[in-house]
């Protein structure tokens, strides 16, 4: 149970930046250590990525439901391989869609 109450408050942490996100006046950054790319529309592009960290939150929580069972439940490796494939959807959805609606060119 204390599992999955831990696993909830980061999914709910990935929601709080999603939201500070999309009411962000300057483009928000999505990988860490480098620059924000340059935008043309930083309202749209935020609400964008924002949106993307909301949902990315939101699956985060629904996947450590199997933790409800204890941590030594073989569903416990739903949510870690879920967690994988969701990451890399996420970043391939910024990569692929967001950066080229949103990049200046």
């Amino acid at each position: 149970m204390i599992g999955f109450v831990i696993w909830s408050l980061l999914g709910v942490f990935i929601i709080g930046l999603g939201i500070k996100d999309m009411f962000s006046k300057n483009p928000v950054g999505f990988w860490a250590n480098t620059e924000t790319i340059k935008v043309k529309d930083v309202k749209g592009y935020n609400r964008a990525s924002g949106l993307l960290f909301i949902i990315y939150g939101i699956i985060f929580v629904i996947l450590g439901i199997p933790l409800l069972e204890g941590q030594n439940t073989p569903y416990v490796l739903l949510s870690v391989i879920g967690v994988m494939v969701e990451t890399i959807v996420i970043m391939a959805a910024y990569s692929l869609v967001i950066v080229k609606k949103y990049e200046e060119k």
